[in-house]
């Protein structure tokens, strides 16, 4: 096949502008190579995949003051009975400094730990047991006001509003107890009042009032006016 390219390279390149050319005019507005345009059927790259790591449901999350037991299989040395969760959300183990062990489940910690371990030991098999809990701050239950005993608690799944005046040992008698009032902050930031009836709750058996509780609700009791 011969291709007649006289003719055209006797043209001006003013006659003919390249900016006319459709798929060149598209290429330059999007900033795309020209090559790249012209493969239109090609497929777009794959996202990048993501790396978080999925938290099972349910299962507890570690806070700051929590303590904790870190047990490694076939090596004594490296356990340890009891490992305090620093203000700073980080625990310290042999062999291992600062790791950050709020926010995280058990299974979550105990596989940090053991990929952090393989430089030392062959296939290390560590378990986190939480001996005692406080839990993350933005899960605890805040009671304030009027409780007998005021205090924050740690949030356990399927918690309800008895279970937290339990917790606080009720009502003082100063306490007006059907004013309370549940404060909830949703998911998308905003703030929910809840209104509950704790006289009714705890004195009549009202068990309508026995609400879920969710993590972060703070419980407000105010005092009784007379």
């Amino acid at each position: 096949m011969i291709f007649r390219l006289r003719p055209l390279l006797r043209r001006p390149l003013l006659r003919r502008p390249l900016l006319r050319h459709p798929l060149l005019r598209i290429a330059l507005l999007l900033g795309t190579p020209l090559w790249l345009a012209s493969c239109s059927d090609a497929p777009p790259p794959p996202a990048p995949a993501t790396l978080t790591t999925p938290r099972p449901a349910g299962e507890y999350v570690i806070g700051a003051g929590d303590t904790l037991s870190v047990f490694v299989y076939r090596a004594p040395d490296l356990s340890m009975p009891d490992v305090a969760v620093r203000p700073d959300g980080r625990i310290s183990v042999p062999l291992i400094q600062d790791v950050t062990a709020a926010g995280r489940t058990p299974s979550q910690l105990a596989k940090d730990l053991e990929a952090r371990l393989k430089k030392y030991i062959q296939d290390p098999n560590v378990t986190v047991i939480v001996r005692s809990f406080v839990g993350p701050f933005d899960r605890q239950i805040r009671v304030i006001g009027e409780a007998t005993d005021p205090m924050a608690i740690p949030y356990r799944e399927h918690m309800t509003l008895l279970d937290v005046m339990i917790a606080t040992k009720g009502l003082t008698k100063f306490a007006a107890g059907n004013r309370a009032v549940l404060i909830r902050r949703e998911p998308d930031g905003k703030t929910e009042t809840i209104h509950v009836h704790l006289t009714d709750l705890i004195k009549n058996g009202d068990i309508s009032q026995n609400i879920q509780m969710r993590p972060g609700d703070t419980l407000i009791i105010p005092q009784s006016w007379f």
